[in-house]
């Protein structure tokens, strides 16, 4: 089923748009990071954390004195972006210079979720978008640090992809010019972790960290 609405149709370069769960799904699944935007007492607010999606919704988490989060309880909707950059586009012409990216932006609504149970579910959601395999190596919240955390769960109602990939497109006359253009890649690179300090004996690196280090 397609996400596309109104408000989620794109209007500048239509063809770069998708609406299709798969790619904007996928597109969220490839992140942890996004920025949510929302109105509150008729002023804009944007604030940038980490998420989690399972099927249809999207899982945030923070203080339960977080202003965002609880804005986001009392059922308020939200815009949620999500942006990976691909590669910096260098045309010969400053005009036509870009950047290669996949880019989402979702809305829906804000329900908290208060069941212990379905609490931790959603804590274990986020988590695992953030570094899989974690939830299983590490202490999880005791009932302290549940009851101070507050997680929201957002539905996706409506929303839309835009993609944007290939080489410069210059001006017909611009590619006479003696000027150097292409594409330089962008990738976000996990490099050798540091270990914690405060150990008192060698600890071994587990294979959740090391099987996403870059070499």
């Amino acid at each position: 089923m397609s996400l596309k609405s109104e408000r989620s149709e794109i209007h500048r370069l239509p063809a770069r748009g998708h609406y299709d769960r798969e790619t904007i799904y996928g597109i969220l699944d490839a992140n942890f990071l996004c920025h949510v935007s929302f109105l509150m007492d008729r002023k804009p607010f944007i604030i940038p954390t980490a998420y989690g999606r399972d099927g249809d919704d999207i899982y945030l988490h923070g203080s339960a004195k977080s202003q965002m989060l609880n804005h986001l309880a009392s059922g308020a909707e939200a815009a949620i972006a999500v942006t990976q950059i691909d590669g910096v586009v260098l045309a010969r012409s400053l005009f036509h210079s870009s950047m290669n990216y996949h880019s989402v932006v979702v809305y829906g609504k804000g329900h908290e979720i208060t069941d212990p149970d379905a609490k931790m579910e959603g804590l274990r959601i986020i988590s695992e978008r953030i570094w899989p395999g974690r939830w299983d190596e590490a202490r999880i919240p005791d009932e302290g640090e549940l009851s101070a955390t507050k997680v929201i769960r957002i539905h996706i109602t409506d929303g839309a992809a835009k993609i944007r990939t290939g080489p410069a497109k210059d001006n017909a006359e611009d590619y006479a010019l003696d000027i150097w253009a292409g594409v330089v890649p962008v990738e976000m690179r996990y490099l050798i972790p540091v270990t914690d300090d405060k150990f008192d004996r060698e600890m071994k690196i587990p294979p959740t960290v090391m099987r996403r280090i870059t070499h």
